[in-house]
């Protein structure tokens, strides 16, 4: 696909992007490019390509899952202008 100086033009005006008009025909030629090679992938037959999360084959480190702070609710509560069953009560702001 390729861009003409309109074309970048548009799209900057999309993107709310000042170019210099010397570096239109640049960015034309970069952007078709980018484009051409989108098509290129594009192209390529994935069928039968099984989708992958990732794409190195690695297992996450997780960390054990235990207990770093002790419950401190009450405390918290006990300073909070009010409270209803372990929740914090606050002024309506929406009708």
């Amino acid at each position: 696909m390729s861009l003409d100086a309109s074309d970048i033009e548009k799209i900057a005006h999309l993107a709310r992007l000042e170019i210099a008009p010397e570096s239109i025909e640049r960015y034309a030629a970069d952007l078709s490019n980018i484009l051409d090679l989108v098509a290129q992938m594009d192209a390529v037959d994935t069928t039968g390509v099984e989708p992958m999360a990732h794409p190195l084959h690695m297992s996450q480190r997780v960390r054990p899952d235990r207990v770093s702070e002790h419950d401190q609710r009450e405390l918290f509560q006990a300073i909070a202008p009010l409270t209803e069953g372990g929740l914090y009560l606050v002024p309506k702001v929406i009708d």
